[in-house]
């Protein structure tokens, strides 16, 4: 059975932190910052705006380009590392704000790569007859799990969430032709919040060694993000039975312009090719492909009928990809 991608929708919030501003508060420059990354501004939530209110925002307007309500959904999967609370998940919240009483509702956690993790999950679960239909959600308030004094992180990330409703695909439509996932948990160090879980619960003393926020070993995550995104990349684009020059669109995890512009050499993909709005968000991690996938789907980057190929690397080390008939 055929599934199809019927709607996408994005969200990111009113305030924009710019190069400038991070440059008042931490050594560095926006030239320095633009230069190593690509990144002019990003996104940050309000105190009271949490990551479920960000997912449902997002996944309202995915449900009203696919023309379907909230009760109409089965199934929602918000993927996160910056959940409301431990427990219950996230898409218990989103459920609940929706009005999807009729959906079942969970959370996973692969950071970067958890929105196409949900995609290929959700994807099966459908093809399976399981469920009909799912929202699934890419969604982070990293603002909240990041240190703000340490300037080599605090520059990258952003908040914003990113959705899009899946379901059987009909006679002629498009669908996901192929997906890739993969992980090496022998590589956890590289990128990581400490603390908060059941290893080291937040104390006082962890936070003042802020190791409830994010800590990354950069030159490390960019040599093996790129490998691990051109592989998984290769194999959906192989499983598709495509060549590059079928390519209309490569939408890859917004992370860092130079890991972007290798993967696109890499891929021999022309840069007019691959989607970018890194500049404007930063790295949102989970909700980063799916800002960009509704970004480029609303501002006509593909038309239907064309090839996109998503690709992402995330903690854990965590990678995906997918190759879809749009």
């Amino acid at each position: 059975m055929e599934v199809c991608i019927a709607g996408t929708g994005s969200y990111v919030p009113e305030r924009i932190l710019t190069n400038e501003e991070l440059a008042a508060k931490v050594d560095t420059s926006d030239e320095w910052i633009v230069t190593r990354t690509g990144i002019k501004e990003r996104r940050i939530a309000a105190d009271d705006e949490f990551t479920s209110h960000m997912a449902s925002k997002a996944a309202i307007k995915a449900l009203e380009q696919a023309g379907m309500k909230a009760e109409d959904i089965e199934l929602i999967v918000v993927a996160t590392i910056t959940p409301d609370t431990p427990t219950p998940a996230t898409a218990c919240h989103v459920q609940q704000q929706l009005g999807a009483m009729k959906a079942v509702a969970f959370d996973i956690s692969a950071a970067c790569s958890g929105f196409l993790y949900a995609m290929k999950i959700c994807k099966r679960l459908i093809s399976d007859g399981a469920f009909n239909n799912a929202l699934i959600i890419g969604a982070e308030k990293l603002s909240s799990v990041t240190n703000w004094e340490d300037r080599s992180t605090c520059v990258l990330f952003g908040d914003g969430a990113g959705a899009a409703v899946l379901r059987r695909a009909e006679p002629g439509e498009g669908s996901i032709v192929a997906t890739e996932m993969g992980t090496d948990g022998n590589l956890t160090h590289l990128l990581e919040i400490p603390g908060g879980g059941s290893a080291c619960p937040i104390t006082a003393q962890n936070v003042d060694q802020h190791l409830h926020t994010l800590n990354m070993q950069g030159r490390e995550v960019f040599k093996i993000a790129v490998t691990r995104m051109k592989e998984a990349a290769e194999k959906v684009i192989e499983r598709a039975g495509w060549h590059p020059a079928d390519i209309a669109c490569v939408i890859p995890h917004q992370a860092n312009l130079r890991i972007i512009d290798a993967i696109a050499d890499r891929l021999a993909v022309p840069n007019e090719r691959v989607f970018v709005n890194l500049h404007k968000y930063g790295n949102t991690s989970a909700a980063a492909v799916a800002i960009a996938l509704d970004e480029a789907n609303r501002t006509g980057a593909f038309k239907r009928g064309d090839h996109i190929v998503l690709v992402v690397f995330g903690a854990g080390l965590t990678w995906a990809a997918a190759a879809i008939r749009w």
